[in-house]
């Protein structure tokens, strides 16, 4: 077998950083673009749920409307009546509800039509039949609110199974879009594995053939004294590239990115003095200097690194936000009881300093209820929550945020309530996208603390709410179970 030559190896190594940067970089924005497209798809599972929910809301209220009338017209009874009632006063409500949740869909919105003019019918029937009850008449055989009814729950029982269907083949993208995640890592970990094995074998063999060098230096001194000082020079430029090369292996080949950035500062600081010759040429003999020239020293070249340096710090910070909502995404959590006065005492407390910098005040509700869930990532959310309101209090209104909560059913509800510069009201949705922020851009930051808040909050089973408008502060509700499910544990 052929030996490396240095110019054979350098080439290798240079060729495996060249490779390791690019695909670092392809693999970086093939996972932005996936992650998004998962949020995405997740979103509108989560619209989907929402629109079954006031599908069945606005059936439910129907059916014990009837059924509160019908008791009526068989017995007589008073509750009957103010039953009755009070399913017929919450029944357009649920469903205005329906069709405020369902105009992206056309067909949807037909059906919501229809359902709209049975229920005015049914309603003038079922008055009507409450109405001729109190004369002390009742006529079943003619009863039109029954048979509006059952038109009622024929039409929301195709609602709901329209809804189903999307569900299902929403769920279906979404689950794709976390395959296809998954094959990128995977990707990603065999290239880089096959990158890291082939620079091994380059090592490898590069170290034994220096090896077999000193070998034959050292048959070669044993008798031949004027061989010595030739020997000895080319141990030593040996021994100088076998440091370069250690230093290729465990700095460049491991962070090639850094690599560039540095080089980057180096050509940076390589333009001044150039900048300098250009100008004393300009001055002393003009002649020479072509306008090419001046152009491409004075402004391509800073033009050019300015970009270097821009898209590799960009790319550096990307790469470090999308590994670490990978890792939170594959870390097992650990249900424990939390007592929520203590665990946000403990976020305020390590948020003090920072609050008394800014003349800020950040007051806890007495009596906080407690939950089963992963202590860990509630800090993590509650943290970002404090810090990001720390962040955009109103310049010039002493700054107060409040955290409250209380019991739901089986769900606790935690407030953090800020008097802020508050958030555009079209820009609520958008704020929870990874890379996304609004308002001004005047606070450090990529974008990934509220899309990892509402990751965190996905994985523990809870919902996550913003109110607000500018300048009128903002109040972010994260919606919790009391108990973390097993499912949720399990996935």
């Amino acid at each position: 077998m052929a030996k490396l030559s240095d110019r054979t190896a350098n080439a290798l190594v240079l060729g495996a950083v060249v490779t390791g940067f690019l695909a670092l970089m392809a693999i970086g924005l093939l996972g932005v673009s996936v992650t998004q497209r998962n949020l995405a798809f997740t979103d509108r599972v989560a619209h989907t749920y929402e629109v079954q929910d006031a599908i069945a809301e606005y059936r439910i209220l129907n059916e014990q409307m009837e059924t509160a009338r019908r008791g009526y017209l068989l017995s007589a009874e008073a509750q009957f009546a103010r039953d009755f009632q009070a399913n017929l006063e919450r029944l357009p409500q649920a469903l205005q509800q329906v069709e405020d949740l369902t105009r992206d869909n056309p067909q949807q919105q037909a059906r919501v039509a229809r359902a709209r003019a049975i229920t005015q019918r049914q309603v003038e029937a079922a008055r009507a039949s409450v109405a001729l009850r109190r004369a002390g008449a009742i006529d079943f055989d003619n009863d039109v609110a029954a048979k509006e009814t059952r038109a009622l729950r024929a039409l929301t029982a195709e609602m709901a199974r329209d809804e189903a269907r999307m569900l299902t083949e929403r769920n279906s993208e979404r689950l794709g879009s976390v395959s296809q995640l998954i094959a990128v890592i995977i990707a990603g970990g065999v290239l880089t594995l096959a990158i890291a094995v082939g620079s091994l074998w380059v090592i490898w063999r590069y170290t034994r053939d220096l090896t077999e060098s000193h070998q034959a230096l050292a048959k070669l001194n044993a008798n031949l004294e004027g061989e010595v000082a030739n020997r000895t020079a080319e141990l030593r430029r040996a021994n100088e590239e076998i440091q370069r090369f250690a230093y290729i292996v465990s700095h460049d080949l491991r962070s090639p990115l850094v690599n560039v950035m540095g080089f980057t500062s180096e050509l940076e600081a390589a333009a001044k003095p150039l900048d300098a010759l250009v100008e004393r040429l300009e001055a002393e003999a003009p002649a020479l200097l072509t306008p090419e020239a001046k152009l491409a020293v004075t402004a391509d070249l800073p033009e050019s690194l300015g970009f270097i340096r821009a898209s590799t710090q960009k790319m550096d910070r990307l790469i470090n936000a999308i590994l670490r909502l990978s890792r939170e995404g594959r870390r097992v959590l650990t249900p424990e009881p939390v007592k929520l006065d203590a665990l946000l005492t403990n976020v305020a407390g390590t948020l003090k300093h920072r609050a008394d910098e800014l003349g800020a005040v950040i007051e806890i509700a007495p009596n906080l209820p407690l939950v089963v869930s992963d202590r860990l990532a509630l800090e993590q959310i509650f943290s970002n929550l404090v810090e990001n309101a720390l962040k955009y209090l109103k310049p010039g209104r002493p700054g107060r945020i409040e955290l409250r909560a209380h019991r739901r059913g089986e769900r606790v509800i935690v407030e953090v309530i800020d008097n802020g510069r508050g958030i555009d009201p079209k820009d609520h949705s958008r704020i929870f996208d990874l890379f996304r922020r609004s308002g001004a851009q005047d606070q450090p930051g990529e974008g990934i603390g509220l899309a990892h808040v509402r990751a965190l909050g996905y994985r523990l089973g809870a919902t996550i709410t913003v109110e607000s408008a500018l300048d009128l502060g903002a109040t972010f509700r994260v919606s919790l179970p009391v108990t973390l499910s097993p499912d949720a544990v399990a996935a």
